[in-house]
């Protein structure tokens, strides 16, 4: 009975001491070495490198440390080794000073990343952990084990600074809201909610160019949202950027090309913008042997859009332009008073425009633009100097026939006439046009 009892004994001396000489498998993850690294040293250090790195994933940090004193401190992953023996010996104050300084000498030590971002998570500091990996995937984007950590860590953090986010907003403590979502926005560039938060929060403090920024890029994560759209076109027109405005208007409706909202804003935008959709009768205009009123409009409409101010008055009331296909132009210059509307509230846009009628017309356009301050039309010869044998001084277009002839703007014939009552071509009342662009610029 005693020799069985002290046979038992030394048997489980023998456990106990077999237990605590076992080695503790690492709870880190320990990568392969890089092999452009391993590559450059002798046969006999690559040895000794392999036969350590197995002994570290053996959790065994004494026979690791023996065989890295063999190598030396020069050897260029000396630093790395030490720091995983130190790590499996959760000595992590001096790993983490062995990690740094492999990396200090070796920036692309991705060995020595990998282990330093470990132990920054296992201090909880996310924020250093993650970036650590950044720098990893940098130089080895290829590396499963570090996108499935990073993206882990990536995750926790997005969630959770998302919620602190919305719980500062709620607080109204709006700095450090926005902290939180632009931290978010470290871990998830793509963030629809941190990027829609930040912009609505920008857009409260009349941060319009931070706002903008955040709703344009929550416009392109999610390009069909509607409401995302609607609500980064008013940030976009309120900071008073209209042709922006009008391109999300047409985006919007290439999604719903019948939506009656946006048909309307887009219209206003574009009258705003003074973008004419010209109807087909435009194109005629060039070959016309007689322009009429309603080309005549059109013509200063479009030409020099960028000229004509909106007016300050209401335009006058004018019965017979609906049907017009030059109406909004007939609009614009009847409210500028540079054609006339009858007395009896009719503006007769079929009518042919006579040369004397052009005559009033320019002057009107000089006298209108003259008088915002543009460039001066200057005449080449004292209008009371010039003789007319087809327009004399009691003819009612007497006056405006020889300030436009003074001013070059309308020529004389070979035999000096004016030829009052002639209709006005096409060609030649888009060359008058362009002759008072070209002074304009």
């Amino acid at each position: 009975m005693l020799k069985k009892t002290a046979a038992l004994s030394l048997a489980l001396v023998l456990g106990w001491a077999c237990a605590t000489w076992h080695p503790n498998v690492p709870s880190f993850h320990i990568d392969s070495l890089p092999s452009g690294s391993v590559s450059a040293l002798t046969l006999e250090q690559r040895i000794i490198l392999e036969e350590w790195w197995a002994r570290v994933r053996q959790g065994d940090a004494r026979g690791a440390e023996r065989l890295f004193l063999r190598l030396g401190p020069a050897n260029p992953f000396y630093d790395a080794g030490m720091g995983y023996v130190a790590f499996l010996r959760e000595q992590n104050q001096a790993a983490e000073a062995f990690f740094l300084e492999s990396l200090a000498k070796f920036p692309e030590m991705t060995v020595s990343r990998i282990g330093l971002a470990q132990l920054f998570q296992k201090a909880d500091r996310l924020d250093a952990a993650f970036n650590e990996y950044m720098e990893v995937l940098k130089i080895d984007p290829e590396n499963s084990w570090v996108l499935k950590e990073s993206e882990a860590i990536r995750e926790r953090q997005t969630a959770t600074l998302l919620r602190e986010g919305v719980a500062f907003f709620e607080q109204g403590l709006m700095d450090q809201s926005k902290e939180a979502f632009n931290k978010a926005l470290h871990y998830s560039p793509k963030s629809l909610e941190a990027h829609l938060s930040l912009g609505r929060l920008y857009g409260k403090e009349k941060q319009t160019d931070n706002a903008l920024v955040h709703l344009s890029a929550a416009a392109s994560l999610d390009p069909k949202n509607q409401d995302i759209l609607k609500e980064y076109a008013e940030a976009v027109l309120q900071a008073g950027q209209l042709a922006r405005g009008l391109e999300i208007y047409e985006r919007l409706l290439d999604i719903d090309p019948k939506n009656k909202e946006y048909l309307d804003q887009a219209e206003k935008l574009k009258n705003r913008l003074g973008i004419f959709e010209l109807p087909s009768q435009f194109d005629l205009i060039p070959a016309s042997a007689a322009v009429t009123r309603e080309d005549t409009a059109a013509l200063i409409g479009v030409k020099l859009k960028d000229y004509l101010e909106d007016a300050e008055t209401r335009p006058p009331v004018i019965i017979d332009i609906a049907t017009s296909w030059a109406s909004r132009f007939i609009i614009k210059v009847a409210a500028l008073k540079l054609m006339e509307v009858y007395p009896n509230h009719t503006f007769e846009p079929k009518r042919f425009m006579s040369r004397a009628e052009m005559a009033k017309t320019v002057m009107s356009l000089v006298d209108h633009l003259g008088r915002r301050g543009g460039r001066p039309f200057i005449r080449q010869f004292p209008p009371e100097m010039i003789r007319i044998p087809d327009v004399s001084a009691d003819n009612a277009y007497h006056q405006t026939i020889t300030a436009v002839v003074s001013l070059q703007l309308m020529d004389l014939g070979p035999d000096k006439s004016f030829r009052p009552d002639q209709p006005i071509t096409g060609r030649e009342a888009i060359r008058i046009i362009d002759l008072i662009l070209g002074l304009l610029r």
